[in-house]
């Protein structure tokens, strides 16, 4: 009955590896073709990848879910050397990643329980999670599952719904403002709201400035010139006649007089 348990036992244990070889086999295929052939993967050709290992793994599990498999749990196992010491046999067998069967690994390698830290963790989850009332978990429970539907509602409507409503709002957002291109208009072609401008310097008595051509713009003045003659010069205005007996020579008074007034025309020399 023993030597039949025992047979049985290597038996599940010589199928489990196997099962165990092709899902590192197929990890070890598809690592390769994330780090080296990432350029030229598709998106279908992971989704395989993710099956075939989906379908490892249930197989490993079936197996381990079948009556005639012994229960693992009630097998113990007991390190019998322990060396720090390197050992050629073990590297081999676990391809170079456990090359020293020692002290230091022991408690990772054989552990059957989750780290005192990691237990401690659960536990206070746990009292945590038995504080919390059936209705408070429920309420919890019901935002959860709906926030989990407006994801799903989101990420599958088509794509052409997201970019109509995207459209729609950038249609209905206005982008200027009507007022201020009303008011821009105005005061470009009539004015509109500009201040009056005048020009620097006195205006000379008895005369009343000119009115600007257009509001806020540039304005024209006379030029008052004084002298015994009494003569006037103004921009546009008439030009006074020239002394009989001296061709093309202006006389010394009318030139004593626009220096003058030109002196007192100009906002820095008065």
């Amino acid at each position: 009955m023993q030597q039949r348990e025992e047979k049985q036992l290597e038996a599940s244990v010589e199928s489990l590896a196997s099962r165990v070889a092709y899902v590192k086999n197929a990890l070890h295929s598809f690592i390769y073709k994330l780090e080296n052939e990432y350029e030229r993967l598709t998106w279908p050709s992971v989704l395989d990848n993710f099956a075939l290992l989906s379908g490892q793994l249930n197989s490993i599990n079936k197996l381990l879910k079948n009556e005639k498999t012994p229960s693992f749990r009630n097998q113990v196992i007991i390190p019998l050397l322990l060396s720090p010491d390197r050992d050629e046999d073990l590297a081999k067998l676990t391809e170079q990643r456990v090359p020293v069967f020692s002290h230091e690994i022991v408690p990772d390698y054989l552990r059957t329980k989750p780290d005192p830290e990691v237990e401690e963790q659960e536990k206070q989850l746990s009292t945590e999670a038995a504080r919390i009332g059936p209705e408070v978990a429920q309420k919890q429970i019901q935002a959860l599952n709906k926030l989990c539907s407006n994801l799903l509602e989101k990420l599958n409507n088509p794509r052409d719904d997201r970019d109509g409503e995207s459209a729609t709002m950038r249609q209905n957002k206005s982008s200027f403002n009507p007022a201020d291109t009303n008011a821009l208009v105005g005061a470009v072609a009539f004015g509109k709201g500009l201040s009056k401008c005048r020009p620097p310097g006195p205006v000379a008595p008895g005369h009343q400035g000119p009115g600007p051509m257009m509001s806020g713009g540039p304005t024209l003045q006379q030029v008052t010139i004084g002298g015994g003659s009494n003569q006037q010069a103004g921009i546009g205005g008439p030009v006074p006649p020239q002394q009989q007996g001296q061709p093309g020579k202006m006389p010394s008074s009318i030139k004593t007089n626009i220096k003058s007034a030109s002196g007192s025309m100009h906002p820095y020399n008065r």
